[in-house]
């Protein structure tokens, strides 16, 4: 679900401005979106509400991270009791107008897979970020991070 659609608490609208600021160091010139997902029937059929997706565009083509746009899912897993999820993985996307170029998930040993692969300087820029997502949200103790 679209990252500006989903919080429900402070301290989400904290991680969250915090998650945008983390991506932003790391790609100065991405300009954050929000709400990457439109609004229409076809689209709310995927809906999922465990999740918190915002992108990130580029200002044009990025040769190094082969894409335009990184769209970036956030995994949440969250008590009722609680006021803040826990982060259960991170999933980025490098996306182009003609689609899904890679993805990342922090799942396994944390490596890209898909038709265009980022450089290797980048994919080490892309899992900082995600080990740094991680500790801007609570994680359960069960899970377990890292490459």
């Amino acid at each position: 679900m679209n990252a500006g659609e989903t919080v429900r608490s402070v301290e989400q609208v904290q991680a969250l401005a915090s998650a945008v600021t983390l991506v932003r160091r790391h790609f100065p010139a991405a300009t954050p979106n929000l709400r990457p997902w439109r609004d229409d029937a076809q689209t709310r059929q995927w809906s999922e509400p465990e999740s918190i997706d915002l992108a990130f565009h580029f200002p044009g083509w990025s040769p190094r991270l082969q894409c335009r746009s990184l769209l970036i899912q956030l995994r949440l897993s969250s008590d009722d009791q609680e006021r803040q999820a826990h982060l259960l993985g991170v999933l980025m996307r490098g996306m182009t107008y003609e689609g899904e170029r890679w993805r990342l998930a922090t799942v396994g040993d944390w490596q890209p897979a898909g038709s265009h692969l980022p450089q290797p300087d980048q994919v080490k820029q892309l899992r900082e970020i995600c080990q740094d997502l991680f500790e801007l949200f609570p994680t359960d103790a069960t899970n377990g991070t890292g490459p």
